[in-house]
């Protein structure tokens, strides 16, 4: 598959690496570098497949070009609608021209996420009582005065990762989520905020303003819990599943951990490929969090 890569950013340039020879054009109005300043300059006999690396304000727009021309579209998260109409016009869009867009989330390909996954699949936990979604670094510094202090800032950027990961992980794409916190202590835009889950059993929480990379999962069920911590872009990541033992006790303990090159791009873009020959969009699982942020951003 031909791609042309929109956005050269630092994402941008992650993608080009990646793709190699089958990156047959950039486009990027502000990159010098780029071999387009508008995806109207590329022939779109060249390629076959678009990735968007663009801010959010422009994808839509690009989007809905992309698809009238047939070309599949990878984007990189978020993708945000405004309404749920907006989402069902690209999606009929898209069948319309036997298109696929792809919303790319791609930690949910963290090997150890992937395992954590299967431990969920198996029941080894039992029955999840309740949990805790954490992600956190300290980039606030570096938002000010961007594109991205201009949206809702942390739930789009580090949030939209962990709903993702919620409708993965529990199946639960579509479920009420409720807000909790939201705040404003170095930006303009959100720089930290708490979410939860209606029924309350999974906290899900980002920042900011957490000056040491964390990525946490904790998940307590009635015969054990998974504890996750790390990802592979920042070095070792660790999985832990403790078997309950009862009545009360220390629980047995299994552990994973992984080390080594992110896999998680090369995987993301092998599942988008394996998309276009579906024929199904990732429409349902981007407006979920679209209307999440949305309900969020009314509560301030």
């Amino acid at each position: 598959m031909r791609y042309l890569l929109v956005g050269l950013g630092n994402i941008g340039v992650k993608r080009r690496a990646l793709l190699g020879e089958r990156c047959v054009g950039t486009v990027d109005p502000f990159n010098p570098s780029a071999d387009f300043r508008d995806i109207r300059d590329c022939a779109p006999d060249r390629y076959d497949a678009a990735i968007l690396a663009v801010p959010n304000q422009v994808k839509l727009e690009l989007l809905r070009r992309l698809l009238t021309l047939r070309k599949h579209v990878l984007v990189e998260k978020p993708l945000l609608f405004p309404d749920r109409e907006t989402a069902q016009d690209l999606n009929r869009l898209a069948h319309q021209h036997h298109a696929v867009w792809y919303t790319s989330y791609n930690h949910r390909f963290e090997p150890l996420i992937e395992l954590l996954k299967q431990e969920l699949d198996k029941g080894t936990v039992g029955r999840i009582y309740h949990g805790r979604f954490y992600y956190g670094n300290g980039t606030v510094g570096n938002i000010l005065g961007s594109w991205r202090e201009e949206g809702q800032g942390v739930l789009e950027d580090l949030g939209s990762h962990l709903l993702d990961l919620v409708g993965c992980l529990f199946n639960c794409v579509g479920t009420d989520v409720a807000t909790w916190s939201l705040e404003r202590h170095e930006a303009k835009t959100i720089d930290h905020a708490i979410l939860a889950t209606a029924d309350r059993r999974v906290v899900i929480e980002m920042s900011f303003l957490s000056w040491k990379n964390r990525f946490e999962i904790d998940l307590y069920g009635e015969h054990g819990s998974l504890h996750l911590r790390g990802l592979c872009k920042w070095g070792p990541s660790e999985l832990l599943v403790h078997q309950r033992v009862l009545p009360s006790g220390v629980p047995r303990e299994h552990r994973e951990s992984r080390t080594g090159q992110d896999v998680t791009w090369q995987r993301d873009l092998e599942y988008f490929e394996h998309m276009t020959t579906m024929g199904e969009t990732s429409m349902e699982n981007d407006w979920w969090i679209s209307s999440v942020i949305q309900h969020a951003a009314v509560s301030t």
